[in-house]
């Protein structure tokens, strides 16, 4: 699942740089992928903080996430993937959009060590699955090599 998108991303990427990627990336997954609503990209900074790069998608008030604050932030510690299937049962999430239903965050990795993370929201209860994960980790994989 995901190969022609996955194939189309690596081709566009190849001879962008790190900023010109991320942007790519974030529009192109948020507008092709059906129940992909909202896609950015935050970064660790040295205040054990998550800043938000860039992002496709409705508005957000959440620029910086503190660690440990949130699903991102609970990413940002844990250095694991995240899928959470209905946000309104999970109590350390925090709301962006009324009409998001579901999350899921994959940390973004350069020589081993965690640097940020993809976050995707969906208005779709349960949205994301294992191939979803495949994905995107296979995405932060062609982002790190730009870093």
């Amino acid at each position: 699942m995901y190969e022609n998108e996955y194939s189309l991303i690596e081709k566009k990427i190849k001879n962008l740089n790190l900023k010109d990627s991320l942007n790519f990336v974030c529009e192109f997954l948020q507008k092709n992928i059906k129940g992909y609503d909202w896609v950015g990209y935050y970064f660790h900074n040295d205040k054990n903080q998550l800043v938000l790069k860039t992002y496709f998608g409705l508005k957000t008030d959440h620029t910086i996430i503190p660690f440990g604050k949130g699903i991102c932030g609970q990413t940002a510690e844990s250095n694991m993937h995240i899928i959470v299937d209905d946000v309104n049962d999970e109590e350390n999430y925090i709301s962006c959009n009324i009409n998001v239903k579901s999350e899921i965050v994959v940390p973004l990795f350069s020589n081993n060590k965690n640097i940020g993370q993809i976050d995707i929201d969906s208005n779709t209860i349960g949205r994301f699955t294992l191939d979803d994960l495949k994905f995107l980790k296979k995405i932060n994989i062609l982002i790190a090599k730009k870093i």
